[in-house]
């Protein structure tokens, strides 16, 4: 069984390595291509314009291209901020309730009451963390209509 395994391992690193190679060459390939095309609009704007604008085109050709990579990044930046800032916020709320001394002095507490006695209190605090949690939720959410206060 675990002969099949390492076996099942190598072929399947044996197919992404494949696979790595030919895109490897896919991409060697596209760039050659691409030099080709700006060395033909090279040449077909310096035969109609002169040198000069030739490569001031391609350099601004170039630039655009730059300053859209740059805002494309910029924005996947972004995006991965808000979300890396939103699983902190989830984490720092969840973690309360996984906190081990808040559970240690839990289970102290229901061993001295009991657990008859302490029941219709954890119920009412369950329903009172739910609501809280459904108010902060539609309170964060920006598309969530307005809710008058009670």
């Amino acid at each position: 069984m675990l002969q099949r395994w390492i076996d099942d391992l190598k072929a399947s690193a044996g197919a992404r390595m494949r696979l790595t190679e030919l895109r490897l060459w896919a991409t060697g390939a596209l760039i050659v291509a691409l030099l080709f095309l700006c060395a033909a609009g090279f040449i077909a704007i310096e035969e109609t314009y002169g040198p000069v604008e030739a490569c001031l085109s391609g350099a601004a050709l170039f630039v655009v291209i730059a300053l859209g990579v740059i805002a494309i990044r910029s924005e996947f930046k972004r995006r991965e901020d808000v979300r890396r800032a939103e699983a902190a916020k989830r984490a720092a709320q969840q973690s309360l309730l996984t906190d081990p001394a808040l559970l240690a002095t839990g289970l102290q507490l229901v061993r001295v009451i009991g657990v008859k006695r302490l029941l219709p209190v954890v119920v009412l605090g369950g329903v009172a963390l739910g609501l809280m949690a459904a108010r902060s939720a539609a309170r964060d959410t920006p598309d969530a209509p307005e809710q008058p206060a009670p």
